[in-house]
């Protein structure tokens, strides 16, 4: 059973940075693509970024291009997101997910099968 387990949140300044974490077990990584998704207090979930299985393609969401980097590393199990420039509105619970490879295109439309707990990123105005 696929697993999947965030860190890196937390309280950080307009314009600050954050860099969040997800560590996946329980399959080998590099069958599934991978990615973030976010939600706000009383907001949808909404897509933030996508890697495919060998992390050499990636897909953002508008309001986070320039601004978030999305990698992994497969020996690890691990995947990453750098966020830089931050604002009040990127606050939300931030969710690492997974996908079967072949299915990575359509991560940027909501799709995932494996979803972590999350980590909470506030940003101060």
């Amino acid at each position: 059973q696929v697993r999947l387990v965030e860190s890196g949140g937390g309280l950080v300044q307009a314009g600050g940075s954050l860099r969040l974490s997800c560590v996946f077990s329980g399959d080998i990584f590099n069958k599934y693509a991978a990615g973030w998704f976010r939600q706000a207090p009383g907001k949808e979930r909404e897509f933030v970024a996508a890697i495919n299985w060998r992390g050499d393609d990636t897909n953002y969401a508008d309001s986070v291009k320039g601004r978030f980097t999305i990698s992994r590393n497969n020996d690890e199990y691990k995947m990453w997101l750098e966020m830089r420039n931050l604002n009040p509105d990127d606050t939300a619970l931030y969710m690492c997910a997974a996908v079967h490879r072949f299915l990575y295109k359509e991560m940027s439309a909501g799709r995932a099968d494996d979803w972590g707990q999350g980590t909470q990123v506030t940003v101060s105005s």
